[in-house]
């Protein structure tokens, strides 16, 4: 695994892990939402059945994306398309997200820790990838290192059982 794949690899988790705690949301007392809403000084939480629906129903594709994330960590290199997609549609999502919470009227910490998190965020989802993918090119160009061949890992090939001259 090249240095560039173990970043990304830790990034996708801790975001995956910090995503993936959404899920409290989903199944929180009603009068914690409530709660939550003023503390954050947006005043009373709508009593409307849809507010309540979209604010569980949106931490679940939350803990939803985590649950994705931490599975692409797994093994970055064999997900690199998929890292790539989401990396291009986390830097769209923030893109919109920053739109619609200034439409929204959000307050200004909100509009400038989202959105452009968000961001930064795909960026460097993206910035990570690429550069995983040219270490891994010029590893496979540059051959297994010196003592080593296709034989495995620090074994040469007449430690290969059935290939030694005897």
């Amino acid at each position: 695994m090249t240095r560039s794949e173990r970043r990304l690899t830790i990034l996708l988790r801790v975001v995956g892990a910090a995503n993936a705690l959404a899920v409290v949301a989903v199944f929180m007392p009603r009068a914690w939402i409530l709660a939550c809403h003023e503390m954050l000084g947006m005043g009373a939480f709508p009593e409307a059945p849809i507010a309540e629906y979209l604010a569980r129903s949106t931490s679940l594709f939350y803990a939803l994306l985590g649950g994705v994330l931490w599975w692409l960590s797994l093994d970055v290199r064999r997900y690199a398309r998929v890292v790539t997609v989401l990396a291009v549609a986390t830097i769209a999502c923030g893109v919109i997200l920053l739109a619609g919470d200034m439409r929204a009227g959000m307050p200004w910490w909100w509009i400038v820790g989202e959105g452009p998190f968000v961001v930064a965020l795909g960026v460097v989802f993206l910035l990570l990838q690429v550069r995983a993918r040219s270490e891994a090119r010029a590893a496979e160009e540059a051959g297994p290192p010196e003592g080593r061949d296709d034989a495995g890992p620090g074994r040469n090939e007449s430690d290969v059982e059935g290939t030694a001259d005897t």
